[in-house]
Order: C-alpha cells, then structure tokens, then sequence
C-alpha cells in the first residue's frame, strides 16, 4: 500500500478522515469545493507556461515538470523537481493562494513527501523546498526541509497503514472547531 501527500494532510486534519474514507469508503466529494478546482487548474496552467523555465536565481539547472513518483510506502505528482548546482534536488510546488509571511503546516509537509519522493527516486538529497503563491504574483519562498520532518512524515504514513490495514478507528482530532466544517459530523461519533 502507498500512501498520498492528501492522506497525510487528512490524517493531520484528523486521522478519522482516513478511517471514514478508506476504511468504510464513504468518500468526501471533494471535488465540490472551488479552491481544490481552482488549484488544479492552476497547476495545469502553470505547466504550460513554465515548460522551459529555469530559476537560475536559486542555481536550478534542470527540472521535470509534473512527474508522477513512487516508492514502497508514498506516491504523488510533484508540480515541478528542480536539480540545483550543487548537485541536489528540491521539490516546487506552486499555490493558488496569497503569501502573508506564513508556510503553513500543510504546505511544508507536502513539500517534505515531495522531498523523500526525489531522494529515492533521483538519488539526490533534499534539504529545502520551494512554494509559489500564485495570488502574490507568484512570490517564491524557500522552505528548509529536515531529516527530523521526513521521519515525521514516515510515521505518519505507518499510523495510516494500520488505520486501513487493521481497520483501527482513531481518535478524533483534538480541535473540535475542524468538526463543524467536516464531510463527516453527521457519522462520526464525537
């Protein structure tokens, strides 16, 4: 079983996604909701306008647009795999929102899939990231990436392998006001 960047950022929201999503298969509909849509048309623009595009700026030399990368335990398509001139590699992924000073948690722990996704697909390592907020005239913002962030992620895919594989109903998450928005507050058992 491999597991996506999007079930990492349901478990942080709270693990019981997983459970009501791939346990029980009562799927979520995201595809309702006008930023996710809006968000993947912009990737889809975004690949065309930048095919040739190398940030020298930041010592980019190469990159592949949109490759879809796997290995034993994670898999997802990353927006853009930039070789740098110091013989390493950084995931850019690019944002339909607004810059205001902040990398959210969500944003950095996609970046950080996308990091263990080149270091076992390219050989190369991975230390930062970047972001593009497409709605701040696509500002770009450098993330640093950890050994400590990967091990995090790593745990996180193992947490979600035992929710499905052991059919473990977990523990709800700790912020109630994420259950007032929640595709599933009329079935989950507070």
């Amino acid at each position: 079983m491999s597991i996506t960047p999007s079930h990492i950022l349901q478990y942080l929201y709270c693990p019981r996604f997983i459970y009501f999503e791939y346990v029980l298969c009562i799927p979520q509909y995201e595809e309702k909701y006008y930023k996710v849509e809006k968000g993947r048309d912009i990737h889809e623009q975004k690949t065309e306008l930048n095919k040739d595009y190398l940030r020298k700026r930041i010592g980019v030399v190469d990159k592949i647009i949109t490759p879809y990368l796997t290995n034993s335990y994670l898999r997802g398509e990353v927006d853009e795999v930039l070789f740098l001139n110091n013989n390493m590699a950084a995931p850019l992924d690019y944002k339909f929102a607004a810059y205001n000073d902040t990398v959210y948690d969500t944003y950095k722990t996609q970046l950080v899939c996308y990091a263990i996704l080149i270091e076992s697909n390219f050989d190369k390592t991975v230390d930062k990231g970047y972001l593009v907020y497409v709605r701040s005239k696509n500002k770009l913002v450098e993330v640093a990436i950890t050994q400590q962030d990967k091990e995090a992620v790593i745990k996180i895919v193992q947490a979600i392998v035992a929710i499905i594989d052991q059919n473990v109903f977990p523990k709800a998450t700790t912020n109630k006001k994420r259950c007032a928005d929640c595709t599933y507050r009329n079935i989950c058992i507070k």
